[in-house]
């Protein structure tokens, strides 16, 4: 066999080797990231920003396998945005590429309503910055809930004045189910988040017991994905030590289909002195159980929040405007007082959640002045009507977990 014969034939099995290898690394590739390759790639732009509105876009995604969750649980889950961050990143991007979850002071409001025939509803208004928001679907699986729930995406370090676009940027948004601001699942169980700027410069929960710990957001999709009912919420709840995220502070509040809801607290004694986050407890106002908060709330079914705490007696002894958010939550009860919160349709929850839009809004309360998205979940059909940017004339998007 000549030379260049042989030269030939190591070549032509350097070759197949080579080949071999590159198929085996495709192979393995594709088994370790198949879900995450499925879930980056479902990721649509619906509409694009406008900068002369401050909108930012606005993106689905469909969420393929269990995001880890389950594991998350078993761990007994994370003290701190560093823990989360490097669960997530050890999880979702196998070590290969950082990922981050940031947060910031946020602006809400929200409220619990019926239609005329009976069906329950749970209405947000999510009050930031520009920003892009994704809108994140999870499956149904033998242990969690289907859900449908809205991300912040500049949470997950997505530039505000930029489309998220390229393969590292999607697969950064993999972290998405992890940090939900608001919610439903096919239980008929809807969550929201508010912020409650609590103690003199906003200190926020750091619970400290032996129980299991989970962070702001990810308490949220705790109850999202295994929640059936309120009780349930408010039991994941009372099992966990919350951590706040980002120097902030925030509370929640629960709805299901039954017409029941919650406000969650963590809370000290009084605003003022309220400046030690591992000393605050959990602390659950029913819907129906109340009347200790005030003649308005005693005489209402529904309930009604935004970003103060509604504890009686916590704002003694410091100014008026330490109650963020009482100018809106004053006209939401404005609104749905008369009507006893009963509405013809999503179509008019969803007006009333205009009148407390912040682009029009030149009242006294947080600086938060844009409405990044507004959302009714009809906590009976387990429907949701969400409109982005306050755009509530031409811009509706529509979506259910039936």
């Amino acid at each position: 066999m000549s030379k260049s014969q042989i030269l030939k034939k190591i070549a032509k099995i350097f070759g197949i080797v080579l080949s071999s290898v590159i198929l085996i690394l495709l192979i393995t590739f594709i088994a370790l990231w198949h879900n995450e390759i499925s879930t980056a790639s479902s990721m649509k732009l619906i509409k694009d920003r406008n900068d002369s509105h401050n909108d930012g876009a606005v993106y689905t995604m469909k969420v393929k396998g269990d995001y880890y969750f389950d594991d998350f649980i078993k761990q007994g889950g994370v003290s701190n945005d560093k823990e989360l961050l490097s669960f997530i990143t050890n999880h979702i991007t196998k070590g290969l590429i950082k990922m981050q979850i940031k947060e910031s002071n946020i602006g809400c409001s929200s409220f619990t309503a019926q239609t005329k025939d009976g069906k329950k509803l749970f209405g947000r208004n999510y009050d930031f910055a520009k920003t892009n928001t994704c809108i994140v679907f999870t499956k149904k699986s033998k242990t969690r809930h289907a859900t449908i729930s809205t991300v912040d995406l500049q949470f997950l370090g997505m530039d505000v004045n930029k489309n998220v676009e390229g393969l590292m940027n999607k697969i950064t948004c993999l972290a998405a189910p992890y940090a939900p601001l608001d919610g439903i699942n096919d239980a008929g169980v809807s969550c929201g988040i508010y912020m409650t700027y609590q103690g003199e410069k906003t200190v926020a929960t750091d619970q400290q017991t032996d129980k299991p710990d989970f962070t702001s957001t990810t308490m949220l999709r705790m109850i999202l994905d295994y929640a059936d009912n309120v009780e349930e919420a408010v039991e994941i709840a009372q099992s966990y030590d919350l951590h706040d995220s980002a120097n902030t502070s925030y509370h929640y509040m629960v709805a299901d289909a039954s017409g029941k809801s919650a406000i969650l607290e963590w809370v000290g004694a009084t605003d003022e002195t309220d400046n030690d986050g591992s000393a605050r407890k959990l602390v659950v106002t029913y819907n129906d159980k109340d009347s200790h908060i005030g003649e308005r709330e005693a005489a209402c079914d529904f309930q009604w929040i935004t970003n103060f705490i509604i504890q009686p007696g916590y704002y003694d002894n410091v100014s008026e405007d330490e109650k963020k958010g009482a100018d809106r939550y004053n006209q939401l009860y404005a609104d749905l007082s008369p009507i006893n919160a009963v509405v013809s349709d999503e179509a008019q929850a969803m007006e009333i959640l205009s009148h407390v839009g912040r682009r029009g809004w030149n009242k006294q309360g947080d600086s938060n002045s844009i409405t990044v998205h507004s959302v009714v979940y009809n906590l009976t059909d387990k429907t949701v009507m969400w409109v982005p940017n306050e755009n509530y004339n031409d811009s509706v998007y529509t979506y259910s977990l039936k």
